[in-house]
């Protein structure tokens, strides 16, 4: 009968051990603190959530990179593999480099130059997004507490594996475009004398017979001409600007993410950094939603909708975040000459339509239309939101409204101090085109446009302040303040509790014996008393 009294005691001793081996696996309750404790990194799942980050994250790019090229009608002058592998490249950062050589009657000595620095930010974005997505999603998954060592073997794995891509990518970016010479509107018809180039956007050149019998009278026949423009992936460019793109991305995805977890001591980042970080990615966000509604809007009754829509997923990022800064008052300055003026919106290429440097403000562009000043009220309402936004997500914890509105307002100060001079220098634009044959321009254009990084250093402070202290007095004043903080939990030690796993139901894990305070069944009493 003693060892009838003992059973249950030892089937509760075999259901306590089967009940710990099975959550002992990763994301379980105990799983963060032995591993932490030990100190081991499960490179198999390391290897594992980099492959899928990476791999959705090129896949992505990819994607937007060749329907943007597809609806633009770039796959019409060349192969469109290596044209979206050099997108990809300039998405991530790197760096493309066009050349290339006309020849007409046997002459030589024609050259294409041409230098492009401009960042397709949709393919930037998409990319960007789903590496952030399936990076943290793998962070979340390892438990409520990361072992520093864990998160640099998990953001190591990515870096490495994607720059290891951006290596072949920058080896197959690489093609020839072959350009008619008729569709650049050259004028067949001619004796000497009168000959003529017409090139769309550039107009009538002239007669080139009078050059002094530099081309004879069969100039017109130029039409007749091959131009073959190819294009090569800088690789030791390309390569250190897809490290400094993925450490960017893994770094802005770790501070904006609320509910990721983090090394211990980092407490202070959920606090103070994530909630203006995450506000002000959400507006970032939300503009760029913005700009592809009124990019779908244009779409309808233009006689080119395709074009449209293959400029939006390529350049939507780049007017939305170029407008933004532009609308908080930061200064630029930039020319733009030839066929790429027509690229720039009204009123920017009024403006910039001169070969000398031209001071851009949003006054100046306000005297050539007056709807400009928009931009103004839309910067205002942005940066409102996204202090209400931040004040909604930074914990309150018994403050008085004068101290939530100045925390509330410092960060936000530094977070945007920071973030503006990075849109500014993302939106940069510089590009510059020329042919000439036997060292006379048939044609040339350029375009360039930059902004002011340490204006937008103290303006970025300045509204970041002003936004993040009016921000959180409204939500403070409404009841919204801290609603939607998030607090981690405090780590749970390395073995689950006997309530944990008394707490699942299951063959491995038995629920709960339910017997009353005095045992009332006679074979599981002791002489001393009831068990």
């Amino acid at each position: 009968m003693g060892q009838v009294g003992r059973i249950p005691g030892g089937l509760v001793g075999m259901g306590g051990r089967i009940g710990k081996k099975a959550s002992g696996g990763s994301g379980a309750p105990g799983a963060t603190g032995a591993r932490e404790a030990s100190g081991a990194v499960p490179w198999a799942d390391v290897l594992l959530s980099s492959v899928a980050s990476v791999s959705w994250a090129l896949v992505g790019m990819a994607g937007v990179a060749a329907l943007g090229l597809h609806l633009l009608g770039a796959d019409a002058a060349g192969a469109l593999g290596p044209m979206t592998a050099a997108v990809v490249v300039l998405g991530a950062g790197g760096s493309v480099t066009p050349s290339g050589d006309v020849s007409a009657f046997g002459l030589t000595g024609a050259q294409a130059r041409t230098a492009v620095e401009i960042t397709p930010l949709g393919v930037s974005l998409a990319g960007a997004v789903l590496l952030a997505f399936f990076f943290l999603r793998s962070l979340r998954a390892a438990g409520a507490v990361l072992p520093g060592a864990e998160l640099a073997a998990r953001a190591g794995g990515v870096v490495v594996l994607f720059v290891a891509v951006a290596a072949g990518l920058a080896w197959a970016g690489h093609d020839l475009v072959t350009i008619d010479g008729s569709s650049l509107g050259l004028d067949p018809g001619g004796s000497p004398g009168a000959g003529k180039v017409s090139i769309p956007g550039l107009g009538d050149l002239g007669g080139l017979g009078d050059l002094g019998g530099l081309l004879p009278e069969r100039l017109g026949k130029l039409a007749d001409a091959k131009a073959q423009v190819g294009f090569t992936v800088n690789t030791a460019d390309s390569l250190a600007g897809a490290l400094f793109w993925v450490l960017g991305v893994l770094l802005i995805a770790l501070l904006a993410s609320r509910r990721s977890p983090l090394p211990r001591g980092w407490e202070r980042v959920n606090r103070v950094v994530r909630p203006a970080a995450s506000a002000l990615v959400a507006v970032a966000l939300v503009a760029v939603l913005a700009g592809l509604a009124a990019a779908a809007y244009a779409m309808v009754g233009d006689g080119h909708p395709g074009r449209i829509a293959g400029a939006a997923l390529l350049g939507a990022p780049n007017g939305v975040w170029l407008a933004l800064p532009l609308g908080l008052l930061v200064p630029w300055s930039g020319h733009a000459t030839g066929a790429l003026v027509k690229v720039l919106p009204d009123p920017l290429d009024k403006l910039l339509g001169f070969k000398e440097e031209q001071r851009v403000s949003l006054g100046r562009l306000a005297e050539l239309d007056g709807r400009v000043w928009l931009l103004a009220v839309a910067g205002g309402v942005v940066m409102l939101y996204a202090g209400v936004l931040a004040a909604a997500r930074t914990p309150v914890r018994g403050r008085s409204a004068g101290a939530f509105a100045g925390r509330c307002a410092l960060s936000l100060a530094v977070a945007t101090g920071l973030a503006l001079p990075l849109l500014v220098w993302l939106t940069g634009v510089s590009a510059d085109a020329s042919l000439s044959v036997l060292g006379f321009d048939a044609f040339g254009a350029g375009v360039s446009l930059h902004g002011n990084a340490g204006v937008a250093l103290v303006l970025g402070l300045g509204w970041g302040a002003l936004a993040g202290g009016v921000g959180a007095l409204l939500a403070y004043g409404l009841g919204a303040a801290g609603r939607r903080a998030f607090e981690p939990g405090p780590a749970r030690s390395a073995g689950p509790s006997s309530e944990e796993v008394y707490g699942r139901s299951g063959p491995y894990a038995p629920s709960p014996v339910y017997r009353p305070s005095r045992e009332t069944n006679p074979y599981l009493r002791d002489e001393g008393g009831p068990r």
